[in-house]
C-alpha cells in the first residue's frame, strides 16, 4: 500500500473515531439540554425525546444530501444548505437557551453541540473532496451506491488509476453525442452525455470538450452550443 494512501486512511479513521466520540458526548449533554428545554415549554415527554432527534437528524440528512449532490457535480442546492444551517442553529440555540445566563455558562452548554457539528462537517468535507477527485478523473466510474462505505482510500485509488477499457467508453460516449443531436443540430450538453452513461456531469463535459478537439475520433463540425 502506498505511503500516501496509508496516510489518508489513518486520517479518515482518526476523524471518524473523533466524530463518534463527540457524538456520544453530544448525545448525552446536548440531548439532555434540548429535552429539558422542550419540557420547560410545555411539550410532553414523548415530544421532548423526539424533537432533539429531529434537530440532529436534520443536520445529518442535509449533510448527506450535499454529499450526494457533490458526487454529481452540484453544490447541493439552497434547500440542503438552508436545512443544514437551520438544524445547526437550532441545536446551538437550544443548548444556549438552557444554560446559566452568563457568557461562561453559555459557552460550556453550547460546546458539545458545536464540537459535534463542526467535526461532522469536517468529516463530510473529507468525503466530498474525495468524491470530487473521483469525479474529476477522466472516465472515472462511480456507480450509485458504490460510495456506501465512504472510503476515502478507495475513492482516491479510483481517481488515480481509472479502470481499464475507459478509452472505448469515451469514444462510445462521443459517438452517442454525435448521433443524438438536438433539433438545431447542436451536440447534447455534458450533463446529458453523463446521464446517458451514468457518470458525473464533469465527465460528460470532458467528453464533449475532448471530442470537439478531435481527441476521440473525428471532430464535430457543428457549433458547440
Amino acid at each position: 500500500m502506498e505511503p500516501n494512501v496509508r496516510a489518508v486512511r489513518r486520517i479518515q479513521r482518526t476523524t471518524i473515531t473523533g466524530v463518534l466520540l463527540l457524538a456520544t458526548i453530544a448525545a448525552v449533554v446536548s440531548f439532555r439540554h434540548m429535552h429539558e428545554l422542550c419540557l420547560r415549554h410545555g411539550e410532553d415527554h414523548l415530544a421532548a425525546v423526539l424533537i432533539p432527534l429531529a434537530v440532529d437528524g436534520t443536520i445529518v440528512v442535509a449533510s448527506m444530501s450535499i454529499l450526494m449532490a457533490n458526487r454529481y457535480g452540484s453544490r447541493g442546492g439552497s434547500l440542503a444548505w438552508a436545512m443544514l444551517l437551520v438544524g445547526s442553529l437550532a441545536s446551538l440555540g437550544a443548548n444556549i437557551a438552557i444554560a446559566e445566563p452568563s457568557l461562561t455558562g453559555r459557552i460550556i452548554a453550547a460546546w458539545p453541540s458545536a464540537a459535534l457539528i463542526g467535526s461532522y462537517e469536517l468529516l463530510m468535507s473529507q468525503i466530498r473532496r474525495a468524491s470530487r477527485a473521483a469525479a474529476a478523473a477522466p472516465g472515472q466510474v462511480v456507480a450509485e451506491g458504490e460510495v456506501g462505505g465512504s472510503d476515502v482510500h478507495d475513492l482516491l485509488k479510483q481517481a488515480d488509476f481509472p479502470e481499464k477499457g475507459t478509452e472505448d467508453l469515451r469514444r462510445t460516449a462521443w459517438n452517442w453525442a454525435r448521433e443524438n443531436r438536438l433539433p438545431d443540430g447542436a451536440l447534447p450538453s455534458g450533463r446529458a452525455i453523463a446521464e446517458q452513461f451514468a457518470r458525473s456531469a464533469r465527465w460528460g463535459r470532458w467528453i464533449k470538450r475532448e471530442g470537439l478537439e478531435g481527441k476521440l475520433g473525428e471532430p464535430d463540425r457543428f457549433p458547440a452550443v
